[in-house]
Protein backbone atom coordinates (compact mmCIF):
# COMPACT_ATOMS: atom_id res chain seq x y z
CA UNK A 1 0.00 0.00 0.00
CA UNK A 2 2.79 2.14 0.82
CA UNK A 3 4.29 1.34 -2.44
CA UNK A 4 1.06 2.30 -4.16
CA UNK A 5 0.97 5.62 -2.40
CA UNK A 6 4.56 6.27 -3.27
CA UNK A 7 3.83 5.33 -6.83
CA UNK A 8 0.88 7.68 -6.91
CA UNK A 9 2.96 10.52 -5.51
CA UNK A 10 5.65 9.93 -8.03
CA UNK A 11 3.04 9.90 -10.82
CA UNK A 12 1.55 13.08 -9.37
CA UNK A 13 4.80 15.12 -9.20
CA UNK A 14 4.64 16.53 -12.70
CA UNK A 15 1.21 17.85 -12.00
CA UNK A 16 2.38 19.47 -8.78
CA UNK A 17 5.29 21.14 -10.58
CA UNK A 18 2.86 22.45 -13.18
CA UNK A 19 0.56 23.81 -10.51
CA UNK A 20 3.38 25.41 -8.66
CA UNK A 21 4.65 26.98 -11.83
CA UNK A 22 1.21 28.38 -12.63
CA UNK A 23 0.78 29.65 -9.13
CA UNK A 24 4.19 31.24 -9.26
CA UNK A 25 3.54 32.87 -12.59
CA UNK A 26 0.13 34.07 -11.60
CA UNK A 27 1.59 35.24 -8.35
CA UNK A 28 4.15 37.26 -10.22
CA UNK A 29 1.46 38.59 -12.50
CA UNK A 30 -0.76 39.59 -9.62
CA UNK A 31 1.81 41.24 -7.45
CA UNK A 32 -0.04 43.89 -5.47
CA UNK A 33 0.50 47.22 -7.13
CA UNK A 34 1.88 49.91 -4.95
CA UNK A 35 -0.36 53.00 -4.77
CA UNK A 36 1.04 55.94 -6.73
CA UNK A 37 3.08 58.18 -4.62
CA UNK A 38 1.24 61.22 -3.23
CA UNK A 39 2.70 64.19 -4.97
CA UNK A 40 4.42 66.58 -2.67
CA UNK A 41 2.49 69.82 -2.22
CA UNK A 42 3.63 72.52 -4.47
CA UNK A 43 5.60 75.08 -2.62
CA UNK A 44 5.41 78.42 -4.29
CA UNK A 45 8.87 79.63 -4.58
CA UNK A 46 8.67 83.40 -4.59
CA UNK A 47 10.02 84.87 -7.72
CA UNK A 48 13.21 86.55 -7.18
CA UNK A 49 12.51 90.25 -7.42
CA UNK A 50 14.68 92.17 -9.74
CA UNK A 51 16.18 94.82 -7.59
CA UNK A 52 15.26 98.38 -8.66
CA UNK A 53 18.37 100.29 -9.17
CA UNK A 54 17.80 103.71 -7.64
CA UNK A 55 19.66 106.60 -9.18
CA UNK A 56 22.49 107.72 -7.20
CA UNK A 57 21.40 110.46 -4.89
CA UNK A 58 22.93 113.75 -5.77
CA UNK A 59 24.66 115.64 -3.12
CA UNK A 60 22.33 118.60 -2.38
CA UNK A 61 23.68 121.87 -3.60
CA UNK A 62 22.63 125.03 -1.82
CA UNK A 63 20.04 126.80 -4.00
CA UNK A 64 20.68 130.45 -4.76
CA UNK A 65 18.58 132.75 -2.57
CA UNK A 66 15.27 133.75 -4.07
CA UNK A 67 15.15 137.36 -5.13
CA UNK A 68 13.11 139.58 -2.84
CA UNK A 69 9.63 140.33 -4.20
CA UNK A 70 9.62 143.62 -6.07
CA UNK A 71 8.47 146.63 -4.09
CA UNK A 72 5.32 148.02 -5.71
CA UNK A 73 5.84 151.43 -7.28
CA UNK A 74 2.46 152.71 -6.14
CA UNK A 75 0.30 152.26 -3.05
CA UNK A 76 -3.15 153.83 -2.89
CA UNK A 77 -4.66 155.00 0.40
CA UNK A 78 -7.95 156.81 1.06
CA UNK A 79 -6.40 160.29 1.37
CA UNK A 80 -3.16 160.00 -0.55
CA UNK A 81 -1.06 157.95 -2.96
CA UNK A 82 2.50 156.86 -2.15
CA UNK A 83 4.74 156.10 -5.08
CA UNK A 84 8.28 155.94 -6.38
CA UNK A 85 8.86 158.19 -9.37
CA UNK A 86 9.69 156.36 -12.59
CA UNK A 87 11.69 157.41 -15.60
CA UNK A 88 9.71 160.00 -17.49
CA UNK A 89 7.49 161.03 -14.57
CA UNK A 90 7.05 164.74 -13.99
CA UNK A 91 5.01 166.64 -11.43
CA UNK A 92 2.61 167.67 -14.20
CA UNK A 93 2.21 164.14 -15.60
CA UNK A 94 1.53 162.72 -12.12
CA UNK A 95 -0.98 165.50 -11.41
CA UNK A 96 -2.71 164.73 -14.68
CA UNK A 97 -2.78 160.98 -13.94
CA UNK A 98 -3.87 161.02 -10.30
CA UNK A 99 -5.55 164.41 -9.85
CA UNK A 100 -6.96 164.66 -13.41
CA UNK A 101 -5.46 168.14 -13.79
CA UNK A 102 -1.89 168.74 -14.97
CA UNK A 103 -1.98 172.30 -13.62
CA UNK A 104 -2.22 170.85 -10.09
CA UNK A 105 1.49 169.99 -10.18
CA UNK A 106 2.00 172.64 -7.46
CA UNK A 107 -0.29 170.64 -5.15
CA UNK A 108 2.20 167.75 -5.20
CA UNK A 109 5.28 169.99 -5.18
CA UNK A 110 4.14 172.03 -2.16
CA UNK A 111 3.28 168.95 -0.09
CA UNK A 112 6.64 167.31 -0.76
CA UNK A 113 8.56 170.61 -0.59
CA UNK A 114 10.18 170.07 -4.00
CA UNK A 115 10.32 171.93 -7.28
CA UNK A 116 11.57 169.13 -9.56
CA UNK A 117 11.27 165.34 -9.64
CA UNK A 118 13.91 162.64 -10.18
CA UNK A 119 13.46 158.91 -10.99
CA UNK A 120 13.51 156.78 -7.84
CA UNK A 121 12.32 159.60 -5.62
CA UNK A 122 9.67 158.68 -3.05
CA UNK A 123 6.61 160.88 -3.33
CA UNK A 124 3.25 161.50 -1.66
CA UNK A 125 0.32 162.68 -3.77
CA UNK A 126 -2.43 164.12 -1.53
CA UNK A 127 -5.96 163.46 -2.75
CA UNK A 128 -7.58 166.14 -0.56
CA UNK A 129 -6.68 169.68 0.50
CA UNK A 130 -4.19 169.51 3.34
CA UNK A 131 -3.77 173.22 4.22
CA UNK A 132 -7.06 175.06 3.81
CA UNK A 133 -6.56 178.75 4.40
CA UNK A 134 -2.82 178.28 4.14
CA UNK A 135 -2.65 177.60 7.86
CA UNK A 136 0.31 175.81 9.41
CA UNK A 137 2.03 175.55 12.78
CA UNK A 138 4.44 178.28 11.71
CA UNK A 139 1.91 180.87 10.55
CA UNK A 140 -0.45 181.53 7.66
CA UNK A 141 -0.39 182.19 3.94
CA UNK A 142 -1.00 185.64 2.47
CA UNK A 143 -1.76 186.38 -1.18
CA UNK A 144 -0.34 189.55 -2.78
CA UNK A 145 -2.58 191.32 -5.31
CA UNK A 146 -0.63 193.58 -7.68
CA UNK A 147 -2.21 196.68 -9.18
CA UNK A 148 -1.03 198.30 -12.46
CA UNK A 149 -2.44 201.24 -14.42
CA UNK A 150 -0.59 202.32 -17.56
CA UNK A 151 2.30 200.97 -19.63
CA UNK A 152 4.74 202.57 -22.04
CA UNK A 153 7.53 201.58 -24.40
CA UNK A 154 9.98 204.00 -22.81
CA UNK A 155 8.29 206.62 -20.63
CA UNK A 156 8.43 205.91 -16.90
CA UNK A 157 6.52 207.72 -14.16
CA UNK A 158 4.69 206.83 -10.97
CA UNK A 159 1.61 205.41 -12.70
CA UNK A 160 3.32 204.13 -15.86
CA UNK A 161 5.47 200.99 -16.02
CA UNK A 162 7.76 200.48 -18.98
CA UNK A 163 7.49 197.46 -21.23
CA UNK A 164 10.97 196.29 -20.21
CA UNK A 165 10.18 196.56 -16.50
CA UNK A 166 6.87 194.72 -16.86
CA UNK A 167 8.61 191.95 -18.80
CA UNK A 168 11.29 191.71 -16.12
CA UNK A 169 8.70 191.52 -13.35
CA UNK A 170 6.67 188.80 -15.07
CA UNK A 171 9.84 186.83 -15.76
CA UNK A 172 10.83 187.13 -12.11
CA UNK A 173 7.47 185.67 -11.04
CA UNK A 174 8.03 182.68 -13.30
CA UNK A 175 11.68 182.11 -12.41
CA UNK A 176 11.02 182.40 -8.67
CA UNK A 177 8.18 179.88 -8.68
CA UNK A 178 5.16 182.17 -8.23
CA UNK A 179 1.78 181.02 -9.50
CA UNK A 180 -0.58 183.64 -10.91
CA UNK A 181 -4.16 182.82 -9.94
CA UNK A 182 -7.56 184.27 -10.88
CA UNK A 183 -9.93 186.32 -8.73
CA UNK A 184 -12.30 183.37 -8.48
CA UNK A 185 -9.48 181.21 -7.10
CA UNK A 186 -8.50 183.96 -4.67
CA UNK A 187 -12.02 184.27 -3.30
CA UNK A 188 -12.49 180.52 -3.08
CA UNK A 189 -9.36 180.58 -0.93
CA UNK A 190 -10.68 183.48 1.17
CA UNK A 191 -13.97 181.62 1.62
CA UNK A 192 -12.04 178.57 2.87
CA UNK A 193 -13.20 176.44 -0.06
CA UNK A 194 -9.94 175.52 -1.75
CA UNK A 195 -6.21 175.34 -1.26
CA UNK A 196 -4.04 177.43 -3.56
CA UNK A 197 -0.30 177.34 -4.35
CA UNK A 198 1.91 178.58 -1.53
CA UNK A 199 3.40 181.26 -3.76
CA UNK A 200 0.17 182.57 -5.28
CA UNK A 201 -0.14 186.09 -6.66
CA UNK A 202 -2.92 188.01 -8.44
CA UNK A 203 -2.42 190.57 -11.24
CA UNK A 204 -4.91 193.42 -11.74
CA UNK A 205 -4.89 196.41 -14.10
CA UNK A 206 -7.11 199.47 -13.51
CA UNK A 207 -8.94 202.02 -15.66
CA UNK A 208 -8.82 200.88 -19.33
CA UNK A 209 -5.89 202.44 -21.14
CA UNK A 210 -4.88 201.34 -24.65
CA UNK A 211 -1.39 200.36 -23.42
CA UNK A 212 -2.97 197.38 -21.69
CA UNK A 213 -3.69 195.86 -25.09
CA UNK A 214 -0.50 197.05 -26.82
CA UNK A 215 2.07 196.23 -24.11
CA UNK A 216 0.78 194.29 -21.11
CA UNK A 217 -1.49 191.83 -22.90
CA UNK A 218 1.23 190.34 -25.20
CA UNK A 219 3.55 189.82 -22.22
CA UNK A 220 0.78 188.19 -20.18
CA UNK A 221 0.08 185.86 -23.13
CA UNK A 222 3.77 185.00 -23.36
CA UNK A 223 3.82 183.75 -19.77
CA UNK A 224 0.25 182.42 -19.73
CA UNK A 225 -0.69 184.65 -16.80
CA UNK A 226 -4.34 185.52 -16.11
CA UNK A 227 -5.10 189.11 -15.11
CA UNK A 228 -8.17 191.12 -14.18
CA UNK A 229 -8.99 194.39 -15.93
CA UNK A 230 -11.02 196.79 -13.74
CA UNK A 231 -12.53 199.40 -16.05
CA UNK A 232 -14.47 202.54 -15.42
CA UNK A 233 -16.84 202.54 -18.34
CA UNK A 234 -16.75 206.27 -19.16
CA UNK A 235 -13.09 205.81 -20.22
CA UNK A 236 -13.84 203.13 -22.81
CA UNK A 237 -14.09 205.36 -25.86
CA UNK A 238 -11.78 203.65 -28.33
CA UNK A 239 -9.59 206.74 -28.58
CA UNK A 240 -5.87 206.86 -29.28
CA UNK A 241 -4.99 206.20 -25.63
CA UNK A 242 -8.04 204.27 -24.44
CA UNK A 243 -9.43 200.84 -25.00
CA UNK A 244 -12.41 200.08 -27.20
CA UNK A 245 -15.06 197.50 -26.43
CA UNK A 246 -13.82 195.43 -29.35
CA UNK A 247 -10.29 195.27 -27.95
CA UNK A 248 -11.62 194.39 -24.51
CA UNK A 249 -13.80 191.67 -26.02
CA UNK A 250 -10.79 190.21 -27.84
CA UNK A 251 -8.75 190.03 -24.64
CA UNK A 252 -11.61 188.59 -22.60
CA UNK A 253 -12.29 185.89 -25.19
CA UNK A 254 -8.65 184.76 -24.95
CA UNK A 255 -9.44 183.39 -21.50
CA UNK A 256 -6.55 185.30 -19.91
CA UNK A 257 -8.26 188.62 -19.19
CA UNK A 258 -11.15 188.84 -16.75
CA UNK A 259 -13.29 192.00 -16.95
CA UNK A 260 -14.65 193.63 -13.78
CA UNK A 261 -15.86 197.05 -12.62
CA UNK A 262 -13.99 200.13 -11.38
CA UNK A 263 -17.15 202.31 -11.33
CA UNK A 264 -18.69 204.36 -14.15
CA UNK A 265 -17.03 207.74 -13.74
CA UNK A 266 -14.16 207.02 -11.31
CA UNK A 267 -15.55 209.38 -8.68
CA UNK A 268 -14.52 208.92 -5.06
CA UNK A 269 -17.34 206.86 -3.59
CA UNK A 270 -16.83 208.10 -0.05
CA UNK A 271 -17.09 211.86 -0.63
CA UNK A 272 -20.13 213.94 -1.46
CA UNK A 273 -19.64 216.38 -4.31
CA UNK A 274 -20.16 220.05 -3.63
CA UNK A 275 -23.84 220.95 -3.51
CA UNK A 276 -24.72 217.24 -3.51
CA UNK A 277 -27.29 216.19 -0.94
CA UNK A 278 -27.04 212.85 0.78
CA UNK A 279 -30.04 211.42 -1.15
CA UNK A 280 -28.39 212.58 -4.38
CA UNK A 281 -25.08 211.05 -3.29
CA UNK A 282 -26.79 207.79 -2.38
CA UNK A 283 -28.62 207.67 -5.71
CA UNK A 284 -25.42 208.44 -7.64
CA UNK A 285 -23.40 205.76 -5.89
CA UNK A 286 -26.05 203.07 -6.13
CA UNK A 287 -27.53 203.65 -9.56
CA UNK A 288 -24.68 205.25 -11.47
CA UNK A 289 -21.38 203.89 -10.15
CA UNK A 290 -22.23 200.43 -8.86
CA UNK A 291 -25.23 199.37 -10.92
CA UNK A 292 -24.43 201.49 -13.98
CA UNK A 293 -20.96 200.05 -14.61
CA UNK A 294 -22.21 196.50 -14.34
CA UNK A 295 -25.21 197.02 -16.61
CA UNK A 296 -23.04 198.64 -19.31
CA UNK A 297 -20.62 195.69 -19.31
CA UNK A 298 -23.56 193.31 -19.54
CA UNK A 299 -25.06 195.24 -22.44
CA UNK A 300 -21.79 195.64 -24.35
CA UNK A 301 -20.18 192.23 -23.88
CA UNK A 302 -22.86 190.09 -22.25
CA UNK A 303 -20.53 189.52 -19.30
CA UNK A 304 -21.53 189.28 -15.65
CA UNK A 305 -19.56 191.37 -13.16
CA UNK A 306 -19.05 190.26 -9.55
CA UNK A 307 -15.91 192.09 -8.34
CA UNK A 308 -15.29 195.80 -7.80
CA UNK A 309 -12.18 197.96 -7.40
CA UNK A 310 -12.79 201.16 -5.44
CA UNK A 311 -11.64 204.33 -7.23
CA UNK A 312 -8.63 205.62 -5.30
CA UNK A 313 -9.01 202.56 -3.08
CA UNK A 314 -11.51 204.33 -0.80
CA UNK A 315 -14.67 202.81 0.63
CA UNK A 316 -16.99 203.06 3.61
CA UNK A 317 -19.69 201.01 5.31
CA UNK A 318 -22.41 202.36 3.01
CA UNK A 319 -20.58 201.41 -0.18
CA UNK A 320 -19.74 197.97 1.22
CA UNK A 321 -23.38 197.46 2.18
CA UNK A 322 -24.56 198.43 -1.30
CA UNK A 323 -22.10 196.08 -2.95
CA UNK A 324 -23.37 193.24 -0.78
CA UNK A 325 -26.97 194.13 -1.62
CA UNK A 326 -26.20 194.15 -5.35
CA UNK A 327 -24.61 190.69 -5.15
CA UNK A 328 -20.95 191.59 -5.69
CA UNK A 329 -18.73 188.88 -4.28
CA UNK A 330 -15.86 191.13 -3.21
CA UNK A 331 -14.08 194.45 -3.64
CA UNK A 332 -10.53 195.84 -3.59
CA UNK A 333 -8.72 198.71 -1.92
CA UNK A 334 -5.14 199.81 -2.57
CA UNK A 335 -3.87 199.12 0.93
CA UNK A 336 -0.39 197.68 0.54
CA UNK A 337 -0.24 194.20 2.05
CA UNK A 338 -1.04 190.60 1.21
CA UNK A 339 -4.32 188.86 1.99
CA UNK A 340 -4.81 186.09 4.54
CA UNK A 341 -7.91 183.93 4.31
CA UNK A 342 -9.57 186.01 7.02
CA UNK A 343 -9.34 189.35 5.18
CA UNK A 344 -12.64 191.21 4.76
CA UNK A 345 -14.02 190.23 1.34
CA UNK A 346 -14.95 193.84 0.56
CA UNK A 347 -11.67 195.32 1.74
CA UNK A 348 -9.15 193.12 -0.06
CA UNK A 349 -5.65 194.59 -0.14
CA UNK A 350 -3.75 195.49 -3.32
CA UNK A 351 -0.21 196.75 -3.80
CA UNK A 352 0.23 199.38 -6.49
CA UNK A 353 3.30 198.81 -8.65
CA UNK A 354 4.79 202.15 -9.55
CA UNK A 355 6.81 202.89 -12.66
CA UNK A 356 9.87 203.94 -10.70
CA UNK A 357 10.18 200.59 -8.89
CA UNK A 358 13.28 198.54 -9.52
CA UNK A 359 13.18 194.76 -9.18
CA UNK A 360 14.16 194.78 -5.49
CA UNK A 361 11.25 197.15 -4.69
CA UNK A 362 8.93 194.99 -6.76
CA UNK A 363 9.96 191.93 -4.75
CA UNK A 364 8.99 193.63 -1.48
CA UNK A 365 5.35 193.37 -2.56
CA UNK A 366 5.46 189.60 -2.96
CA UNK A 367 5.40 188.28 0.61
CA UNK A 368 3.37 185.07 0.71
CA UNK A 369 3.64 183.97 4.34
CA UNK A 370 3.19 185.61 7.70
CA UNK A 371 5.06 183.92 10.56
CA UNK A 372 3.40 183.78 13.96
Amino acid sequence: MKKEVKTNLIHSLPILYLLLTIIFISGCATVEKKPPPVPAPKVEVPKEEVPVVKPKEEVPVAAPPKPAPPIPNTRVFPDFIALIAQEGDTLSSLADKYLKDASMDWFIADFNDISTLSPGEALIIPLKPYERGGLSAKGYQIVPVLSYHQFSKTVKNKMTVTEADFEEQMKFLKDDGYRVITLDQLFDFLDFKIQIPKKSVVITIDDGWRSVYDIAYPILKKYGYPATLFIYTDLITGGEKTLSWDLIDEMVKSGLIDLQCHSKTHRNLTILDKKETFPQYFESILENELKGCRSIVKRRLNRDVKYFAYPYGDTNHLVVGLLRKLGYRGAFTVKRWGNPFFIHNYRVNRSMIYGDYDLSQFRKNLDVFNRE
